[in-house]
């Protein structure tokens, strides 16, 4: 029993017109019968945001990495209790807020200009750990349920306003979630998909959105390789007719 996974990410037609970069990333590492996936969002009124979203995907990544190597790593043989994936997750964004404040000094930017969203999971076969700060969604799905949305994402109270990592309240608006048992797939995105694959009306997964998706990715032997659909799905004019933002899938499956 194993994860596959498979992270790409796509600018947007506005961002294509206003000739700016994309400021999504998201990236995952496996480690034997664990993952760790995350997803980030620059945000648009952040000057170096996508910095800031490949910053902050890559700390985490690197930071669970190292507590991975501890010597003592029963913590993730068994669920995390939610107080304990709060402590692991604050740890992550911590890290995050350090490395931008280094690479705010070095480069002579303002942290804020860094500003991102985040979300993050660790999943084994037999549970799965997440957070979400600011909008964005994350999706898992068991064989036995239907497609289940872990957070309502962060909107504000005004339009177009969400948390980001460098927002002094974030870790108190952190949300986080401990879910026991095996879910079969993940998916992460940010919230350039949120209006396709999410009914607003009551914040549930549309699930021919998932399906495919889920599908493409349980008949792909090397999914990183093979990423033809994922990609020509996030470029299609289709979807762009859709959504004009940045866009990502991070997507894994636990196979028997």
């Amino acid at each position: 029993m194993g994860w596959k996974a498979i992270a790409r990410y796509a600018v947007g037609t506005s961002h294509k017109e206003q000739k700016t970069p994309c400021q999504d990333c998201g990236k995952y590492r496996i480690f034997n019968n664990v993952i760790v996936g995350a997803v980030a969002d620059g945000a648009g009124s952040a000057k170096y945001s996508h910095f800031g979203s490949e910053l902050a995907v890559e700390t985490v990544i690197k930071c669970f990495a190292d507590i991975n190597e501890l010597p003592d790593k029963k913590s993730f043989s068994q669920p995390l209790s939610e107080v304990e994936a709060k402590e692991v997750f604050a740890k992550f964004v911590n890290e995050v807020i350090k490395a931008f404040n280094k690479e705010a000094d070095n480069k002579g930017y303002s942290v804020s200009d860094l500003a991102c969203t985040l979300l993050v999971f660790i999943a084994t076969p037999q549970w799965v750990a997440a957070m979400q700060i600011g909008d964005g969604f994350m999706v898992v799905h068991r064989q036995d349920a239907e497609y289940q949305l872990l957070f309502e994402p962060d909107k504000g109270e005004f339009f177009n306003e969400t948390t980001f990592v460098t927002s002094a309240n974030a870790l108190e608006e952190m949300q986080v979630q401990v879910i026991s048992g095996k879910q079969g797939f993940i998916c992460a995105s940010t919230d350039g998909l949120e209006k396709v694959a999410i009914r607003l009306s009551d914040w549930q997964p549309h699930a021919p959105f998932f399906k495919p998706l889920e599908e493409y990715l349980r008949e792909t032997d090397k999914p990183e390789e093979d990423d033809k659909y994922v990609i020509d799905f996030l470029n299609s004019e289709r979807l762009n007719s859709r959504t004009d933002d940045d866009k990502t899938l991070l997507l894994c499956c636990l196979e028997n």
